[in-house]
């Protein structure tokens, strides 16, 4: 009979939980999703030009951060300190603040502040901005362009974490697997590798993070991962806290794993082993969420809004994910290595699948309006971008888990095991167009149906003479041997494959598990971005704060008419370097023929209206025909300036034009 896909059912429960998972990850972004802190304020302001040297500098971020004394750099022109390098906390209430004091004397030029910092979500973050004292001027300082967490530590970190949440899945998932939904898996060894396989990978992957969490947050020098000084340091951290915690668990975990595989899976009689499995599954959740609360710990849950409620949502989410992913890559593992799986351990992973799946709904449309927030985030940031990538794996995933669970619902009860001999035709001679393979298998099957020699006994070779009979070859006993389990394996394969459904089973499930390997990258990628509220809210405030722009020339080109005689034309004007400070003043006059126009009286003027400030006059100096200019021409802030540019072209008339320009 050939088996044909299961078809799509359209009943509102099946609409109602697919919307669930799509609208809790579209929402809902990684688990764990960071938060990292933004640099929200500064005093001196980025661009400023003050008159004389401050005391010291400060700098404002949206949330708390971990600094040192050597976290906020001042340097001067020639990239001399300039900083006393004593970290000031001046943080109150809810406002995040530090600082360091200045020395005395400094001379006149262009500073450059430099700072990193360790967000509360664990990630580090750091950043540059100058000021000048009495006038800008060229500087030599050259700052590292690899940013904060980058390059190949950076790298080895990143990838690192997603073994550790691979390990998480498979060690957490497996054994969730095993408890809940087959029990004879215990005794299975691609099972127990399994298994065993994730807490290597997650053990491991600790020990690395650890290692490279100085380098990861300071230098950025893979060779720092050995500097035990920093090493002691990263210990005193919450982050290291959290690692040497996941240590301790995995050692418990150890224990757990070895009852489960030794004296649960040999424990024969009914009612014991259902003593001990409630026992397991209640230690082995304590250990689990222990684990999962390493991450929640040190990461985005314990920063940001409702810390409380964050984290142990998003343990939760940890262990649906776990049970979820994990479990599906313990099933694929069954299908492939043990097809003998019972149908009602399938039946019974489909309903832990779809338990999984509500809590991640649940758990994630929390997470969504913690880490989003808002549709415009969601769509301008990146992370709000990556999060849509993320929502079509999803739902390419839950489309396949659907596909799955249909399969599930067709799949025959085997009852066939590896011992069991080949179906009578396979007894029979190959006939005409009968593939090698089918001829190779019904070789060795004759070949291994030749009964075996017994072992010789002691001076056997004299009674075997003595008998005619030929002696025991070893080599021949090995070849013999081998050619049974070749059989062996090709008949459990035949009779693997000979079932359609469990078939369509296992090629769902791989694809299911290849979009889940996908889908897991993704969400540690999205681990390293700075969630959209967090950003947005970052940049309301620097755009509140400040108005700066890049450091260019404005140039405006404006036309004028004063209403007389050759009184139409065009007023070009630059202003460099077009920020706060000595500028260059040039203006331009261009009649209405495109020559230059030799007005008989040009003004300038600028006004901030924000600040109250002006009109500050500027009159230019006559260079040639048409062409005035003023050097040193002082903007004192930053600002949304109106600047006025007043033509006379005779005596009687005269006109003024404003145009409102930016300047940083």
């Amino acid at each position: 009979m050939t088996a044909t896909a299961p078809r799509f059912g359209t009943t509102l429960a099946r609409l109602l939980l697919v919307a669930a998972t799509l609208l809790g990850a579209l929402l809902a972004g990684a688990a764990p999703a960071s938060a990292h802190a933004a640099l929200t304020g500064s005093d001196p302001k980025d661009g400023a030009v003050v008159a004389t040297a401050p005391k010291g500098i400060t700098l404002t971020f949206s949330e708390q951060v971990a600094m040192g004394d050597d976290s906020i750099r001042v340097l001067e022109p020639s990239g001399k300190r300039a900083d006393t390098g004593e970290l000031r906390d001046l943080c109150s209430g809810s406002v995040v603040k530090y600082g360091v004091d200045l020395h005395a004397g400094l001379p006149d030029g262009t500073y450059t502040v430099a700072w990193q910092a360790v967000s509360a979500d664990s990630h580090p973050i750091a950043g540059a901005y100058t000021f000048s004292i009495g006038a800008p001027s060229k500087t030599t300082v050259a700052l590292p362009a690899q940013e904060a967490g980058g390059g190949l530590v950076g790298l080895l970190y990143d990838i690192t974490r997603y073994l550790s949440y691979a390990g998480f899945i498979l060690l957490v998932g497996g054994v969730a697997f095993v408890l809940a939904c087959w029990p004879r898996g215990a005794s299975v060894r691609p099972m127990q590798r399994l298994v065993v396989r994730g807490w290597l990978t997650l053990t491991a992957a600790t020990l690395v993070l650890l290692l490279l969490r100085s380098p990861y947050t300071g230098s950025g020098r893979l060779a720092d991962a050995f500097d035990l000084g920093g090493l002691g340091a990263v210990l005193e951290t919450r982050t290291g806290a959290a690692l040497i915690s996941r240590l301790l668990l995995l050692g418990a975990a150890a224990l757990f794993v070895a009852v489960l595989f030794g004296a649960y899976a040999r424990r024969e009689e009914t009612g014991e082993k259902k003593d001990l499995t409630f026992g397991l599954a209640a230690g082995g959740t304590v250990v689990a969420a222990g684990l999962a609360g390493t991450w929640a710990l040190s990461e985005h849950a314990s920063a940001g809004l409702q810390p409380g409620i964050a984290m142990p949502v998003d343990i939760l989410h940890l262990l649906a994910m776990a049970a979820w992913l994990g479990g599906l890559t313990s099933l694929l593992v069954a299908l492939y290595r043990e097809p003998s799986i019972e149908r009602a351990a399938v039946r019974r992973f489909s309903q832990l699948a779809f338990g999984s799946v509500l809590v991640l709904a649940a758990t994630g449309i929390y997470q969504s309006w913690r880490q989003v927030g808002s549709w415009s985030a969601l769509t301008g940031t990146p992370y709000g971008r990556l999060l849509l990538v993320k929502v079509a794996l999803v739902a390419v995933l839950v489309g396949l888990a659907w596909i799955s669970r249909r399969w599930t619902g067709r799949l025959a009860e085997t009852t066939t095991q590896p011992s069991a001999p080949l179906p009578a035709a396979d007894a029979e001679a190959p006939g005409a167009g009968e593939a090698p393979e089918a001829a190779e298998e019904r070789e060795a099957a004759r070949e291994a149906s030749e009964p075996a020699e017994a072992p010789e006994p002691t001076g056997g070779a004299p009674e075997r003479a003595a008998t005619g009979e030929a002696p025991v070859d070893p080599e021949r006993a090995a070849q013999l041997a081998r050619q049974r389990a070749a059989v062996a394996t090709a008949r459990e394969k035949r009779v693997r494959d000979a079932d359609a459904d469990r078939a369509g089973l296992r090629r769902s499930v791989l694809a299911e598990a290849g979009v889940a390997v996908v889908l897991l990258a993704v969400t540690t990628v999205l681990t390293t971005t700075e969630p959209g509220r967090t950003q947005e809210e970052a940049d309301r405030t620097k755009a509140s704060s400040s108005t700066t722009v890049p450091d260019r020339p404005i140039g405006l080109s404006l036309p004028f008419d004063t209403g007389g005689t050759n009184g139409k034309g065009t007023v070009r004007l630059s202003l460099d370097p077009g920020r706060s400070g000595a500028n260059a003043l040039h203006v331009f006059l261009d009649g209405a023929d495109g020559r230059p126009l030799d007005a008989p009286e040009l003004k300038v003027s600028f006004t901030l209206d924000a600040k109250a400030i002006g009109p500050l006059p500027i009159t230019p100096d006559r260079v040639a025909a048409g062409h005035w200019s003023a050097e040193a021409v002082q903007i004192p802030m930053p600002g949304e300036w109106r600047l006025q540019v007043t033509v006379r072209t005779s005596d009687i008339d005269q006109t003024t034009i404003d145009k409102t320009v930016k300047i940083g």
